[in-house]
């Protein structure tokens, strides 16, 4: 059950805060961020909000720092819109399976591509009868 409820909390969290950086947060600092996913802890006293940004590493680095800066606004705007008992800390990650996936698609598109110039390279050996 608890399980449960921590899971819902942490839907709502990720709702809210993709809100809020949709609408009210404005620090040019973070970018085009997406909030991949939020887990929050079985007390719900601390959530990690994970996130993805594209660009360079200096682009995602400089998200992270406007995300802590951010931080202490986007946990009393929670506050201010979830009514819970305790507001959780924040602690921000960056989530690198968006760029994993568009990594691994990436290299299935140059297999595939490399299959069609060399029919016979298709990863199977010759046939030999």
């Amino acid at each position: 059950m608890e399980g449960r409820r921590s899971d819902k909390i942490a839907d709502l969290i990720r709702k809210e805060v993709s809100e809020m950086f949709l609408r009210t947060v404005k620090d040019p600092r973070i970018g085009l961020i997406t909030i991949t996913r939020v887990q929050v802890t079985e007390d719900c006293r601390l959530a990690r909000i994970y996130f993805s940004v594209p660009g360079s590493e200096e682009e995602r680095e400089r998200s992270m720092e406007g995300l802590n800066s951010a931080k202490g606004y986007v946990r009393r705007e929670l506050a201010r819109r979830v009514n819970l008992r305790y507001t959780p800390e924040i602690i921000f990650k960056f989530d690198p399976s968006i760029e994993y996936a568009i990594h691994i698609s990436e290299v299935l598109q140059s297999l595939q591509k490399e299959s069609e110039e060399d029919p016979d390279a298709n990863g199977r050996p010759p046939h030999r009868g």
